[in-house]
């Protein structure tokens, strides 16, 4: 009866992780799902341990016990695939980032497998809060963090994501720290949140943000003409148009995770409803319908207005993203090669949409990695 008993649990427990284990190489049909994805690819580590202990479960020689050690076996070598198809591109990233930003390339490999399990190494960052702007009935914030020793790296603006609609400055704080490990300035702003406040607004915010930025650079210990953008999802449509529309000489250089860049497209084909209404999204923050709001998609659509010269770019984005597509990042790269700016698209085969959650994950280290290489850069420019 024992036996029988634990042949019953382990083909439940592999047929459990069999079905999770299928979120590493398919879409996500659901949001919930989509939240699971990010666990699945980023987390890889922790799964394949889960698949492993399966296999310990003692179980008889029978049909079934056959059947649940090859479900097994099935669902670790799926948890594994985020780690192969890293692979791919470990080998050939520090000389493409080479060839399209001439940098000092690190000793440390882009990824380590050791480094997912030891997870994040380095200090958490004390910060300030400090009031840039205001808005009717509300300040507008930013989340200061100062380099242990004041240097001449340029301060980087930290823009958050949301659908334009939610989050904050706290979101995602990791990368803040670990720049400012690394002698980054950084400034992580809030801005107006649709749908009580449509675009232009968190555009302008942004602006007000580096004028603030500009006009007490003495006290922060920056330098009020060496900037860089970096936002995600939302607050990576916010950085790239920002960079592309202000003409400010002090911005050096743009980052974009998994941001839409071309809003009219985007519209045009909406992702899955189960996971985000992007139709909805998009209408709170430009103020209505393409047909109501048409000069709205065309004004806040980065790739509009990306030329000759605009500031050295760098996109990140996931080809499984189910939230932003992936071709949004792919259409941008094509403006900007066109057109000769300094650029590099790193595409995660096997990431979806937030896929930097976890720093040390392989989307987290391969990011970094070419964060640092694109900083590195514009230093030396």
């Amino acid at each position: 009866m024992l036996s029988n008993k634990n042949n019953v649990i382990a083909l439940t427990v592999s047929l459990l992780l069999l079905f999770i284990s299928l979120l590493a190489v398919f879409h996500a049909p659901t949001y919930l799902l989509w939240k699971l994805t990010v666990a699945v690819t980023e987390f890889p580590h922790a799964f394949m341990a889960a698949a492993l202990l399966c296999l310990i479960i003692p179980r008889t020689g029978t049909t079934q016990a056959i059947v649940s050690y090859s479900i097994n076996a099935i669902a670790l070598l799926l948890f594994c695939t985020p780690l192969l198809r890293a692979q791919s591109i470990i080998s050939d990233l520090p000389a493409e980032l080479n060839t399209a930003f001439i940098h000092q390339q690190s000793k440390e490999s882009p990824y380590g497998f050791l480094k997912m399990l030891q997870g994040n190494s380095f200090a958490e960052m004390p910060f300030h809060t400090l009031v840039y702007g205001q808005r009717p009935q509300k300040d507008l914030t930013l989340d200061f963090y100062a380099p242990s020793r004041p240097s001449r790296k340029p301060c980087i603006v930290v823009i958050h994501g949301g659908s334009w609609s939610s989050g904050d400055s706290r979101q995602l704080p990791a990368l803040n720290s670990y720049l400012a490990g690394k002698g980054y300035p950084v400034a992580a702003i809030n801005y107006s949140l649709a749908p009580g406040a449509i675009y232009p607004a968190q555009v302008q915010d942004t602006r007000k943000a580096l004028e603030y930025l500009k006009a007490h650079a003495k006290e922060l210990q920056i330098d009020a003409d060496d900037f860089v953008l970096l936002g995600r999802s939302a607050g990576g449509q916010i950085a790239l148009t920002a960079a592309y529309t202000f003409g400010d000489p002090a911005i050096k250089g743009v980052i974009a995770y998994y941001a839409p860049a071309d809003m009219i497209w985007g519209y045009s084909v909406p992702g899955n409803p189960l996971i985000m209404d992007s139709r909805k999204v998009m209408e709170d923050y430009l103020g209505g319908t393409y047909e109501q709001a048409k000069s709205n998609f065309y004004d806040s659509s980065p790739i509009e207005f990306a030329g000759a010269g605009s500031p050295p770019t760098l996109l990140i984005h996931g080809r499984r993203d189910e939230l932003v597509a992936w071709e949004h990042s792919r259409r941008l790269n094509e403006k900007l090669k066109a057109n000769g700016v300094p650029h590099f698209l790193l595409t995660l085969p096997w990431a979806t949409h937030g896929c930097d959650f976890n720093l040390s994950g392989p989307s987290g280290q391969l990011s970094t990695y070419a964060v640092e290489a694109f900083l590195n850069n514009l230093q030396k420019s």
